[in-house]
């Protein structure tokens, strides 16, 4: 009898498998909103990230709903003013164009009278870079310049967004909290793993741990499809305002999340299909950006999260803005329409193997690392010894890798906007990120922004030891980005063996896609140049106490000023 019932019960449940899952769903929706609603209303100040998630959450479910489902209504409601756009185009975009150039021009006259002529330096910058990329260009007369104008405005709009707005500010600032406060979970394992005093060995115990906790939530996120769909959104965006093929579109949106290897698996199956301009495109996406998993290692250093995320948020649409000015659409791309891409789905069956696969995953990456850290900072210090030496047979015992580079890097660090003092460190950390990796030269600024803030003397023997925060921020969009020889090799391998069709395409595109990406992150600190406020510099607790035990000092000294009402207030 029992046995009877079970049968029934099951059929049943079969039966009315969607109405059930849909009760059960019901259910815990509305259990959600419930608790949001008390939440809100006892306290609204504690539950506004909380609100901000469920309304986001709330209007793009209902978007995708809305647009898988009455797509063709949609498309035919906006029909008429698409097919009106279109008639008068020719000349709206050149008055859109006219109109944004006098703005653009006004805005940098009345900022440059308001901040100074350094904003003027980082502008010079970004258009010495788009020249140089157009002079050394594969085919110069077939550019198109959509792709490079649109993405160099994506950058700026987002900059302006971040740096020059509360609202867009206290955002990111807001979103880097929280993934500080979030990676710090990772302290958790760290210390039932390696004991109390895990901290005492900071890099191996405190940073590396991190990396796996990092991996194992993003393969869960994209187990749940959750990336896939973030991926899109981004993608899309970037289709739409630049005019790039989905493939690249897809390909630089995943790069802001996942490795440079990694993104284009999302998109393998129609990578035998793709031209050479878009394989140089996914290869310059992947030196521009950094991946999510090592985004956490950089933060416990001590960098800022806000302005890592923005850097590799904004280096997105410049890599593409880069690689279709190096390296120009010749032909005509097969896949052309967002309805022709599926990207591939996780192969993993639960949330626990997701976890477990991620944490797996993790031990090469962080293998990896380590490996590379202990023989690019031995060969570092053999390099300098043996430069040392061939130096001191010269007469000129300063000769050394950190100087080579200052001299090689110094005209670009400069023209990003650094102040002419920092800009000689900035290049050596330009020089450790391209000759080596970015791991090497983020150790490098964190050991100076840890400095600056400690305090003390900013020269001890006519070395300088902390830059400005301006140089500093300036510094971190320009390291941000995998574009070294080392990452050459690894996408180069990396993309052969995932398309192997296209090995000759890939090998011939490799080197100018990595100099496409290293120019891309450039630009990206060109406009960090162009927007960041600047700050007093010195701190005041050191500036005011070199004032009182100074003769020369002007009573005018606008920092002294600024000082001293930043104490009085």
């Amino acid at each position: 009898l029992l046995e009877k019932k079970y049968n029934e019960a099951c059929e049943y449940c079969k039966e009315h498998k969607t109405g059930i899952q849909y009760g059960i769903y019901g259910i815990l929706i509305t259990a959600y909103l419930a608790g949001v609603i008390a939440t809100c209303s006892l306290n609204f100040q504690k539950a506004l990230p909380l609100f901000i998630v469920t309304v986001l959450a709330i209007f793009f479910i209902c978007w995708d709903f809305l647009t898988t489902k009455y797509e063709d209504r949609i498309a035919g409601l906006f029909s008429p003013a698409e097919t009106y756009l279109k008639k008068q185009w020719f000349w709206l975009k050149w008055v859109l164009c006219v109109a944004f150039l006098i703005t653009f021009i006004f805005w940098i006259i009345f900022d440059i009278a308001r901040q100074g002529y350094q904003h003027l330096i980082s502008f010079g910058g970004l258009l010495m870079y788009v020249f140089l990329l157009f002079i050394f260009s594969k085919y110069p007369n077939r550019v198109s310049w959509r792709p490079v104008f649109s993405g160099i405005a994506m950058q700026f709009l987002l900059g302006v967004l971040v740096m020059r707005t509360n609202v867009g500010f206290e955002m990111f600032n807001w979103l880097g909290i929280q993934i500080q406060t979030f990676l710090e979970y990772a302290d958790t394992g760290a210390k039932f793993v390696f004991g109390e005093k895990y901290k005492d060995h900071f890099f191996a115990f405190k940073v590396l741990p991190v990396l796996v906790f990092f991996s194992t939530v993003m393969s869960m996120l994209y187990h749940i499809g959750f990336m896939q769909w973030l991926v899109a959104k981004v993608g899309w965006i970037m289709e739409v305002f630049m005019g790039t093929t989905p493939v690249e579109s897809l390909v630089a949106a995943g790069n802001i999340f996942v490795g440079q290897t990694e993104s284009p698996l999302m998109v393998q199956p129609y990578l035998p299909y793709i031209t050479i301009s878009e394989i140089h495109a996914v290869m310059t996406a992947g030196f521009a950006t950094i991946a999510g998993t090592v985004f956490g290692a950089y933060v416990s250093f001590g960098i800022s999260a806000s302005h890592l995320l923005t850097a590799s948020v904004m280096s997105a649409p410049a890599s593409l803005a880069t690689s279709k000015l190096f390296w120009p659409e010749t032909e005509k791309p097969l896949l052309t329409r967002r309805s022709d891409l599926q990207m591939v789905k996780s192969e993993t069956r639960s949330m626990l193997e997701a976890a477990l696969l991620g944490a797996s995953s993790s031990i090469k990456l962080v293998a990896n690392v380590v490996v590379n850290l202990i023989s690019f900072l031995s060969l570092l210090a053999f390099i300098d010894s043996a430069l040392s030496w061939v130096g001191d047979l010269l007469n000129y015992p300063q000769m050394n890798f950190e100087n080579i580079c200052a001299y090689i890097f110094m005209p670009f660090s400069f023209m990003m906007g650094v102040d002419w003092e920092d800009s000689f460190i900035v290049a050596r950390l330009l020089g450790y990120k391209t000759f080596f990796n970015e791991f090497v030269a983020y150790e490098r600024l964190s050991k100076l922004i840890h400095n600056r803030e400690k305090g003390g003397n900013m020269y001890i023997n006519g070395v300088k030891q902390y830059m400005t925060v301006r140089s500093e921020v300036i510094a971190t969009y320009a390291l941000c980005g995998f574009a070294n020889f080392g990452s050459l090799g690894i996408v180069t391998g990396g993309l052969t063996s995932i398309v192997p069709s296209k090995q000759k395409e890939i090998a011939a595109s490799g080197f100018r896609a990595m100099i496409a990406g290293t120019v891309a992150c450039f630009m990206t600190a060109c406009v960090a140049g162009m927007l960041v406020v600047p700050d007093l510099g010195v701190p005041c607790h050191i500036f005011l106490g070199d004032a009182f035990n100074s003769t020369d000092l002007s009573a005018n000294s606008t920092k002294l000023v600024e000082c001293c009402q930043q104490l009085f207030t």
